[in-house]
């Protein structure tokens, strides 16, 4: 194991920005974890614990501790285990998310088909409970195992026990920074049936028979390339951290307060299912548009998408600070418009204020 010291983080992120780590180590095992926890124990600096970088900003100032990349197990392609009626796979937490969602839809596994193309490594999956096109990891999790940074034991702990909820989980909120997740354990149906509730997906296939995990994976990935949300070399609009805003949850009954604000009318108001019985969830991207922001607006080197509204992109040497003032002034539009607060999605590190 080979710790580095002052080592750029822009290039570990998919936004590109920010400065420097004071120490940074590539774990590749969980005892190459433990030696790295105890190394920044030793010398009494905080520790970060870094995935992808795909859903991450950090400060221009850097982070004055230690950075572990948990790339423990890389590509590991044999863990299937064949139960009764459902197939288990641990996948460990290096291994990068779009290739296991492949390699699942290969097999003709159903749930996890709607997440292709989602850039970074399974073992961050669980901590913002990822998402897309109705589905989210929570549905085939089992268990989770990770390092409790408290006793610097390993553990395994049931999808019950991780607190799932929209874009969260205990990892996110009320343990943040206690647990290093090194695997995630998938049950899936195998005679599970695909799953196609959001509107593009339904369009796409429309008039055709059930299609395949595998065929669900390839227009999921098209759908967000034409939405610049998928990391392609040399796409400007790829340097971004994907969806930088939550879809606010809101009450059905905010939705008739919604549409008189923007003029329109009651059924032109885009909802989904809110997870809560009368609550719904509303598309930051429609909010934000009618508050003003288009694809491709520019606040300095920092701007929008010009193919979403909802990605923050860096146009080239943009800053963390750039990125910050692009993000309070959609958030404080929004807010003076609706009375709807976006909340982030990206992670800041290294920020003195959140």
């Amino acid at each position: 194991m080979t710790i580095l010291e002052d080592v750029s983080l822009a290039e570990y992120t998919t936004l590109g920005v920010g400065g420097a780590a004071k120490w940074f180590v590539e774990a590749t095992s969980e005892t190459e974890l433990l030696e790295a926890v105890q190394f920044a124990r030793d010398r009494g600096v905080p520790i970060f614990v870094l995935g992808g970088g795909s859903n991450l900003l950090v400060s221009d100032a850097g982070f004055r501790g230690m950075v572990i990349q948990a790339a423990i197990g890389g590509q590991v392609y044999n863990n299937w285990v064949r139960q009764t009626r459902n197939v288990v796979y641990d996948a460990p937490a290096g291994m990068v998310w779009d290739g296991f969602v492949e390699m699942t839809c290969r097999q003709g596994y159903t749930g996890v088909e709607c997440m292709a193309g989602i850039p970074g490594l399974v073992g961050g999956t669980p901590v913002q409970n990822v998402g897309a096109y109705g589905q989210e990891v929570s549905q085939t999790i089992t268990s989770v195992r990770v390092l409790d940074l408290k006793s610097l034991e390993f553990c395994n702990l049931a999808a019950a026990d991780c607190g799932f909820a929209y874009r969260s989980s205990i990892f996110n909120t009320t343990r943040r920074g206690r647990y290093v997740v090194t695997r995630v354990r998938f049950e899936f149906d195998s005679s599970g049936v695909p799953n196609l509730t959001y509107p593009d997906l339904l369009k796409h296939f429309a008039g055709q028979p059930e299609p395949k995990p595998k065929q669900i994976c390839e227009a999921v990935r098209a759908i967000r390339h034409s939405k610049g949300m998928l990391l392609v070399e040399g796409d400007p609009d790829a340097r971004s951290a994907g969806s930088f805003f939550k879809n606010p949850v809101v009450d059905a009954e905010m939705v008739a307060s919604l549409a008189a604000v923007a003029g329109c009318g009651l059924d032109e108001v885009p909802r989904f299912p809110g997870g809560a019985a009368g609550m719904v969830k509303v598309p930051a991207a429609w909010l934000m548009e009618r508050a003003g922001f288009c694809k491709g607006f520019a606040m300095g080197r920092a701007g929008l998408s010009s193919k979403h509204v909802l990605a923050i992109v860096n146009r080239g040497g943009t800053t963390a600070a750039e990125i910050v003032a692009l993000r309070d002034a959609v958030v404080g539009a929004v807010q003076a418009r609706f009375g709807i607060t976006l909340e982030q999605e990206p992670v800041m590190l290294g920020f003195s204020v959140g």
